[in-house]
């Protein structure tokens, strides 16, 4: 799982100096032309020159980075790691991964007839959040005398286990959401510093220095704003998304418990009705 996140974030890093690269690279083509324009501009006759409305210059993206300051670097950071996340946890957090509904047909069979160790072996040789909670639990199984207090006990132990490491995954991206606001913050605050710092040493006629600080503030409020909403939102997603995964896999744990503990009283049970609800749950999700 570490190795995928790891992948994803190492694309994403890729991608943003390519496209910084490319951004200064098209700053460099616009700063040129213009250089080029004015020359031609100071050569030609003055009776050809035409009065002419002011432009107001286009700003790129790599423009609105340099005015940010060196909030912008962070904020860049988590910015990547927030994207990482979410694409990390649309690949992961899927409910037929970790509750595969063809494992689930064949745990409840071998449940059903008091297959333990055929039970073991199955999970075994086909890991998967659910199966390594169920193998777990079945581990501390005794084929003569089934105790079924100890087996709830194990599997409740490993489910704690087997689900904490992809919720840590989806609360990072919380983390994002809380930190990319405070330091659009500091940013806001640092170019306000600055504007009063110019007007202090060079008073409020130094227009262009203070529409430069004021740029800060504002442009590193807006990024903080651009990368916690989404995070914030992908959190709940994501959060909503995994509890209806666990929800399911108390189901499915629940149900098996039971068949065990019916089995071991009474023999082999009727379990065909259950299997198909269980695996239609996990369809529809």
């Amino acid at each position: 799982m570490k190795r995928k996140l790891l992948a994803i974030f190492s694309i994403l890093t890729a991608s943003m100096f390519i496209f910084t690269g490319i951004a200064k690279a098209q700053d460099e083509e616009a700063a040129a032309a213009e250089t080029t324009e004015a020359v031609e501009s100071t050569d030609a006759p003055a009776a050809d020159a035409s009065p002419e409305k002011p432009k107001v210059a286009e700003k790129s993206m790599a423009d609105y980075w340099r005015a940010g300051g060196l909030t912008m670097y962070p904020l860049g950071l988590l910015a990547i790691f927030g994207t990482t996340l979410v694409v990390y946890n649309f690949i992961t957090i899927r409910k037929k991964k970790f509750l595969n509904p063809e494992y689930i047909k064949q745990l409840e069979i071998m449940a059903n007839e008091l297959k333990v160790r055929e039970a073991i072996q199955f999970c075994e040789k086909n890991p998967s959040p659910l199966t390594n909670i169920v193998g777990v639990g079945l581990a501390r199984a005794d084929e003569r005398e089934l105790d079924v207090d100890s087996i709830t006990a194990a599997m409740e132990e490993a489910s704690t286990e087997e689900f904490s490491t992809p919720f840590v995954f989806i609360n990072y991206l919380a983390l994002i959401a809380s930190l990319s606001p405070m330091l659009g913050l500091y940013g806001t605050v640092s170019g306000m510093v600055k504007a009063f710092n110019t007007i202090a040493a060079e008073g409020a006629g130094s227009a262009s220095k203070l529409a430069d600080n004021i740029s800060e503030a504002l442009i590193t409020t807006a990024a903080g704003m651009i990368i916690g909403m989404p995070a914030m939102f992908f959190f709940f997603f994501f959060k909503n998304k995994f509890g209806a995964i666990i929800s399911g896999a108390s189901r499915i744990i629940g149900d098996l418990i039971f068949t065990l503990k019916m089995s071991s009283k009474y023999g082999p049970q009727d379990v065909s009705e259950m299997v198909q609800d269980e695996q239609e749950a996990v369809k529809e999700g």
